[in-house]
C-alpha cells in the first residue's frame, strides 16, 4: 500500500476518525522508537550464574551401545 492510497482513504474519514488515526500513528511511532533501543549485554554479567557439573565430559550411559 502506498502513501497516496492511505491519504485518499484518510481524506474520506470524518474529523473525529481522523483524530483517532492520528493518535494511532503517534502510538505506532512511539512503539517503533522504543524497540530501537537495543540492550547490549556486558561482558561478564553472567559470572557465577552458570555452573557445570564435574562429570560434564564423562560418557553418558544411554549412549554406551553406540560407542
Amino acid at each position: 500500500m502506498n502513501s497516496l492510497n492511505i491519504y485518499t482513504k484518510l481524506e474520506t474519514l470524518p474529523a473525529n476518525l481522523k483524530q483517532e488515526v492520528s493518535d494511532f500513528i503517534d502510538f505506532l511511532m512511539q512503539r517503533s522508537s522504543s524497540k530501537k533501543k537495543k540492550i547490549v549485554p556486558q561482558f561478564g554479567s553472567a559470572k557465577g550464574k552458570i555452573k557445570m557439573s564435574s562429570d560434564f565430559d564423562a560418557p553418558i550411559d544411554d549412549f554406551k551401545e553406540y560407542m
